[in-house]
């Protein structure tokens, strides 16, 4: 977990349950903070916590869920059971990012554990920015690769900012849902944002869509029509798919964008065009531009300020973070939700992707219908996903235990339970014992190495080997 949020706060009334979540996150190196609903409701704040655990058959979980967010608007809940929450406010229901059976499935919990991380670092960055807005403002620009940054980066530099602005980048990278925050965070926010598809309307009829006509200008204009710019004065016009637009129609884009007025179809008055335009487009208008398609005039008064959006398979990383805010909005909108264990997201991670987002946000939904509130493996994948052959993270994993380790194969397997019961606790300890000392053992008595190899904080390691005493048993190199 993060270093400035490193407890886990297990929130449960059965004190059995309890005592057994905290014997495996300790087993997990993680600091816990055992508490009861009667000391929740004294609490005034949640210092130092990574996330929650809640118990979902406890009577007051709903309650307690509206003091947990109301504590902390950035706090991540992981809900043991399936309580029904729809009377709760999305805003509330929302910080529960997983819902988990018990007894608790290993691979589930640490993927939820991760998520907890992922939602709380999320929240912690858009804090420090300064910007409470920007949660809003980029919620579908979710990411931490580097390309995504830098676009969030150049957005936060032009949004205010009175400049043209082009977006370039593959269909279904989301260069509509960036022109439309880089609207709501400009002094327009409050005036139209007005969406044309200049590929979708016939050349002949464009300039009619956009500039508006008058009654009789042509044959059909039986009335007078408000066009486009006219509709966005005052705000955005966004040109989508610039690149289509007919030669004829870009000297007319560019005289407004020169004069900042136009005339309608069929009129001699002008009117002023009070407009920031942004455009869009997937094509290479450089490209273009050589072979005589598009005007090189044009191209300079719009690109002013380009935004170039990196295709999916370039930022995979990202995919992980995507289903879970694609998930997320799914559960806030009442459409049904679903989760997807660690492999088959794996698989997705090495998909090409070649529409995009579009591509991942349609094929969220498809599972959804096809396997509503379910665990998504690679087996209900689409078989164009599945790119992780026979990986199934519930079935036991042969000859791969570690020695000495009785009952961990793969940490997946299922021990078998004595006949006469036992004592868990004391069985942890003992399994956590060994696996230490095996990996101080591979790291020659390198702590840090060790910690490293067990996924722990070194002086979370330093800590377990004194209470073991395995001290002696270890080089000092490094402890």
């Amino acid at each position: 977990m993060s270093a400035n949020n490193n407890k886990i706060l297990v929130l449960a009334e059965d004190q059995n349950r309890c005592r057994d979540l905290t014997t495996i996150l300790d087993f997990l190196g993680e600091q816990v903070w055992e508490v009861d609903h009667a000391a929740l409701d004294k609490m005034t704040e949640l210092n130092d916590v990574a996330a929650v655990i809640l118990n979902g058959s406890d009577p007051d979980v709903v309650p307690a869920l509206e003091k947990l967010v109301a504590l902390d608007q950035g706090i991540p809940v992981l809900m043991i059971g399936d309580p029904d929450l729809s009377d709760l406010d999305a805003g509330i229901s929302g910080h529960v990012i997983a819902r988990m059976d018990w007894p608790l499935n290993y691979t589930k919990f640490v993927d939820s554990l991760y998520r907890a991380q992922v939602f709380r670092d999320q929240y912690a960055r858009s804090q420090e920015r300064g910007q409470q807005r920007a949660l809003q403002l980029f919620r579908s620009l979710v990411g931490t690769s580097r390309s995504v940054q830098q676009v969030r980066q150049l957005m936060s530099q032009v949004a205010d900012k009175e400049v043209s602005v082009l977006i370039t980048g593959e269909s279904g990278t989301g260069k509509e849902v960036v022109a439309r925050n880089l609207h709501y965070h400009s002094p327009r926010r409050d005036k139209p944002f007005v969406p044309v598809n200049c590929g979708a309307i016939p050349g002949e009829l464009l300039e009619s869509e956009l500039f508006g006509h008058e009654k009789g200008a042509f044959t059909g204009a039986i009335t007078a029509r408000v066009g486009r710019f006219e509709l966005a004065e005052g705000g955005t016009l966004f040109l989508d798919e610039i690149g289509d637009m007919p030669l004829s129609m870009q000297v007319k884009i560019l005289r407004v964008l020169q004069e900042k007025t136009f005339e309608r179809v069929g009129s001699n008055r002008t009117v002023n065009a009070d407009v920031r335009v942004i455009a869009a487009t997937h094509k290479n208008l450089e490209d273009m531009i050589q072979g005589g398609e598009f005007r090189e005039d044009l191209y300079y008064r719009l690109n002013v300020f380009p935004i170039e959006m990196p295709a999916l398979r370039e930022r995979v990383e990202d995919i992980p973070l995507l289903v879970h805010e694609l998930v997320a909005r799914m559960e806030k909108e009442k459409r049904g939700s679903l989760r997807l264990n660690s492999a088959a997201i794996m698989s997705l991670c090495r998909h090409d992707w070649p529409g995009n987002v579009r591509e991942l946000a349609n094929l969220v939904e498809r599972l959804a219908i096809m396997h509503p509130y379910g665990v998504i493996g690679v087996q209900e994948l689409p078989k164009k996903f599945r790119y992780v052959d026979d990986f199934d993270e519930n079935r036991p994993v042969d000859d791969v235990g570690m020695p000495g380790v009785p009952g961990l194969i793969g940490l997946d397997a299922p021990a078998l339970l004595p006949v006469n019961g036992i004592d868990l606790k004391d069985y942890l300890g003992n399994l956590e014992k060994q696996l230490i000392q095996q990996a101080l053992d591979e790291a020659g008595g390198v702590v840090a190495r060790a910690a490293e190899k067990l996924r722990i904080r070194r002086t979370t390691l330093v800590e377990k080997v004194r209470k073991y005493g395995l001290r002696d048993d270890t080089a000092d190199e490094g402890v």
